[in-house]
């Protein structure tokens, strides 16, 4: 472990002082090491005459002991150092000595506050590190030496042959306390062997084990190392002290329980083959570290707690006689919990928490802001002075104990060697075990309190009954929780205008739930969540149904950064990206993609049904969302396919964004519009180990991205591709070469083909390429000089679209003088005046600046615009769908309104038919006129 060097002796570093409890022996045990002059004869005056334990110690290590004190940390350097270097013939013994002598040095440097906490415990985990190390490598050795271990030799005894001592707990993290056992799970790596030959390696590495184990923990004439546990490991009493990696991860995968995904927060390679140990804890990150805010682990780990309380027969009211420092109310290991519980919440989405230290833990989820800074302090200065207690209470007498005295004597004796009196130690230690158990307490258990039942209305009973019977509550611990919850839903939902509607929407939320346990654990930790699903299902029924399909969106909404400013696609790409480097497969990608997309996409839609941003706002976001998402994959489909084929020849491909990705304008149920263009540059074959010719490279290239868009996987899809925008439509191939595509559109492309590049913009590719596309659909543009071809084509198109989709009242975008209408206007001015815009209002403007359309034309076709896509916006959020106003309830209505700044229902349609009727006439007039072309 990190220790702090502080290149001073002891005597000079003294903060506190123990007081002898009985003077003769304290004076005995300085008179063994007469050398000790000053403050460092009288620490040991204290200490020894209050510990019997360290009494004994001074006597055995006096000649070692005095030089020591000279320089600590070098002393602690060399003694670790010494253990490194034990032959097998000595090494009993001598790890006895090796423990002496630092159990002595740790322990005078800890009461007189030489060193601190975090020094002391490292110290000791140093010595539990090195100790079982050499252990290990001793034993592994006697039977590489013997043959039984097939193809291992001399050369794999430093490694142990690839096994690992895994530490676990107060170990683990660093934290040994004075007099503890040693938590270990010993496992091999069975690909260091063939197949025929493992079930000799797992009898020789449980051979090792064992003996390793008694080296470490038998009492000798010398004492011993360190008690050792294996218990932590997988079922304990029907596996071997030792057993495979492979089996490990198997049982975690398949019934690995929540206090083993608490224990692994703290586990670490120790001893053996350390990389071999920190690949399996790594193997096992998706277990420990769950990828959703996991608040089921409270209640979980509050169950825990209880019963370990009442094993131990600890419950009951606070007394100092007896009382257990460990896991007694207000106790240490209620700090433990409690971080680590919050930890198990979030560290699966933030890895700054996956932290093993108890203190460094609390440190960062008050950074994270999941404690308050307040709450840290306290329990981080609690922690150590608690541990310290445990620490003079097992200096004693080397039990390994955490309870305080019940005799009167013992506690002076303690006291003594804390250098305070008992009034004082008492009242300390009461205080902090009442201080940590209120504030432990509180996050843990649920009220006791009775919950009043809520009259209901026999309508309300009519839909609340069937609540039961749905698939989220199907599990005793479901209901449990779900029953505490129930009692604030309902009190919400009737203080509403409308609470059989709001019931009803919810019950529609709760019969799509798969699963209830999660989210209602959720719930209960952030009441203030079930106002958002509320307000959610009764506005925007599509988006709850979205929600409860994808309910662990819901942890961005506690996340920290829900409501902060919209980052923009560059920093939402550079975001994904980072995530899918962290993961290893390309499945796992895909998930990443969906699951990561997903959040934003719920965000979205939350700001907007909330009102923090337009229907404009809206469409950029879902952009950049859309644009980013495919950009990032597109990296991970280009290096996956690359490592099958060879790296792409030439300069590779874009994806050019059409339609409304192009324009930057989406909703809440858009698919993306998409064509692939590459360029070979006359290279005819990929490299690699399977090649393939340039053209059915990016043909199953783009065939790849589009299935990795578009597939379903266990978190759904990502979206729907629309690929029929490309040259020669279905029938042409999926990837289109730079020559090919700027040929086409030279010499066969439609005049509608020309409308739709109007919108083109690259989303992802080589930069050189993207230029390219670019330069060319710009000079495209601007050479087209037919505009009365333009304007007729253009008529005719909007013959067809009428007659195809006619429109309705509530379809803003079908229909004359309605979305579509109003972008092919756009389209057919920017076409004629050589605009490169993307966007409708840009557009539009440039038809106004070349005099095609007046002001007043521009002005009512913008407003239009910007009253159909609010009303299509909102749409699709509240439905998914077509609109239908008498069918989203009093809420939805609302919120369209609210979106369309209108007043009534009657007066929005009112408003949308008058608008699309002049829309309608100023296109049709700018399309039997010719348009003068912008200079």
């Amino acid at each position: 472990m990190e220790r702090k060097t502080v290149p001073a002796p002891f005597a000079t570093r003294v903060t506190r002082m123990p007081r002898a409890f009985e003077s003769d022996r304290g004076r005995e045990a300085a008179d063994i090491v007469p050398e000790l002059t000053g403050q460092a004869r009288d620490v040991i005056i204290g200490a020894g005459g209050s510990a019997p334990y360290l009494h004994g110690l001074i006597r055995r290590e006096a000649e070692w002991i005095a030089p020591a004190l000279d320089d600590p940390e070098a002393a602690l350097i060399g003694e670790l150092a010494r253990i490194d270097g034990l032959t097998p013939d000595v090494l009993d013994p001598e790890l006895r000595r090796a423990k002496r002598r630092i159990a002595l040095l740790s322990g005078l440097c800890d009461v007189a506050g030489v060193w601190d906490l975090h020094q002391v415990t490292g110290a000791l985990s140093d010595l539990a590190d090195h100790a079982t190390h050499a252990a290990l490598r001793a034993h592994v050795a006697r039977e590489i030496a013997r043959g039984k271990l097939p193809g291992q030799t001399e050369d794999d005894i430093d490694s142990c042959g690839g096994m690992v001592a895994l530490a676990m707990g107060k170990h683990g993290a660093g934290e040994l306390n004075y007099s503890s056992d040693i938590d270990l799970i010993c496992l091999f790596d069975e690909t260091r062997f063939d197949l025929d030959d493992r079930m000799d390696a797992r009898a020789g590495f449980i051979r090792a084990t064992r003996k390793a184990m008694a080296s470490l923990s038998e009492l000798t004439a010398d004492g011993y190392v360190f008690r050792t546990d294996l218990r932590l490991r997988p079922d304990p009493s029907v596996t071997p002290v030792c057993f495979a990696m492979d089996a490990a991860e198997r049982y975690y995968e398949s019934v690995g329980r929540t206090w083993e995904r608490a224990a692994y927060i703290k586990a670490r390679a120790a001893a053996g083959d350390i990389s071999a140990g920190e690949q399996f804890l790594k193997t096992l990150t998706p277990f420990v570290w769950r990828k959703h805010l996991d608040f089921a682990a409270i209640q979980e780990t509050h169950d825990m707690r209880l019963k370990i309380r009442k094993h131990k027969g600890l419950g009951g009211a606070l007394k100092l006689e007896g009382h257990n420092m460990k896991l007694g109310v207000g106790g240490i290991r209620e700090i433990e919990f409690f971080a680590q519980t919050r930890q198990l919440i979030a560290g699966g989405r933030d890895v700054d928490l996956r932290l093993r230290g108890t203190c460094e833990a609390l440190q960062a989820l008050a950074d994270k802001a999941w404690i308050e800074q307040e709450t840290c302090d306290i329990l981080t200065a609690d922690y150590a002075a608690h541990r310290e207690v445990e620490h003079r209470l097992q200096m004693l007498r080397d039990q390994q104990t955490h309870s305080l005295p019940s005799a009167p004597e013992e506690f002076d004796r303690l006291a003594h060697l804390m250098g305070t009196d008992v009034d004082a130690m008492r009242s300390d230690i009461l205080e902090r075990c009442a201080r940590v158990h209120e504030v432990t307490e509180g996050f843990f258990a649920p009220s006791d309190a009775p919950v009043p039942v809520i009259e209901q209305s026999e309508e309300l009973r009519a839909i609340t009954s069937r609540w039961q019977s749905y698939p989220a509550l199907r599990t005793e611990r479901a209901q449990e929780i779900f029953e505490r919850l129930e009692h604030d839903i309902l009190s919400r939902i009737q203080s509403q205008d409308r609470p059989l509607e709001m019931a009803a929407n919810l019950d529609g939320f709760l019969r799509g739930l798969p699963a209830g346990v999660q989210l209602f654990a959720l719930f209960e930790a952030n009441p203030q969540l079930i106002d958002l699903i509320l307000d959610i299902v009764s506005t925007a029924p599509h988006l709850g149904t979205y929600l409860s399909r994808n309910s662990g969106v819901l942890d961005a909404v506690i996340g920290g950064a829900f409501f902060e400013p919209w980052p923009g696609r560059e920093a939402l790409e550079k975001e994904l990206s980072g995530q899918l480097d962290k993961v290893s497969d390309y499945e796992g990608a895909l998930d990443t993609s969906r699951r990561w997309a997903k959040e934003w996409h719920f965000r979205i839609g939350v700001h907007q049904l909330r009102g923090l941003i337009s229907a404009d706002e809206a469409g950029q976001q879902y952009c950049d969302l859309a644009t980013a998402s495919i950009a990032a994959l597109y990296a991970v489909v280009v290096d996956a396919f690359a490592q099958k084929h060879g790296a792409a020849p030439g300069r590779g491909a874009l994806v050019l964004g059409m339609g409304s990705l192009g324009a930057g304008r989406l909703s809440a149920a858009s698919d993306l519009d998409m064509i692939v263009i590459y360029d070979a540059a006359g290279v005819e074959y990929s490299g690699g180990k399977r090649p393939l010719a340039a053209r059915p490279y990016y043909a199953r290239l783009t065939q790849s991205l589009i299935t990795a868009v578009t597939t379903q996987t266990a978190q759904g899809r990502l979206y729907e591709v629309d690929m029929r925008l490309r040259p020669s439509g279905k029938s042409g191939p999926v990837a289109t070469s730079l020559d090919s595509f700027m040929s086409y559109q030279k010499n066969e492309a439609w005049v509608w083909e020309h409308l739709a590049l109007t919108r083109a913009c690259v989303v992802v590719g080589h930069p050189e390429l993207a230029e390219a596309v670019e330069s060319f659909r710009t000079d495209l543009l601007r050479d087209r000089n037919d505009e009365d071809v333009i304007r007729q084509d253009t008529k005719d198109m909007r013959v067809r679209l009428a007659d195809a989709k006619p429109g309705s009242t509530w379809d803003p975008k079908s229909g004359v003088g309605r979305m579509m209408d109003i972008e092919l206007l756009a389209e057919a001015g920017a076409l004629i005046n050589g605009c490169p815009a993307q966007d409708v209002y840009e557009q539009l403007k440039s038809s106004e600046a070349s005099g095609w359309l007046s002001t007043e034309e521009y002005q009512i076709l913008s407003e239009t615009y910007r009253l159909t896509w609010r009303l299509q916006s909102a749409a699709r959020l509240l439905t998914g769908d077509k609109l239908d106003p008498d069918a989203i309830g009093m809420d939805g209505r609302a919120f369209l309104m609210r979106s369309t700044q209108t007043d009534s229902i009657e007066a929005l349609a009112s408003q949308i038919a008058d608008a699309c009727l002049a829309a309608d006439q100023v296109i049709t007039a700018a399309l039997d006129r010719p348009a003068p072309r912008q200079s």
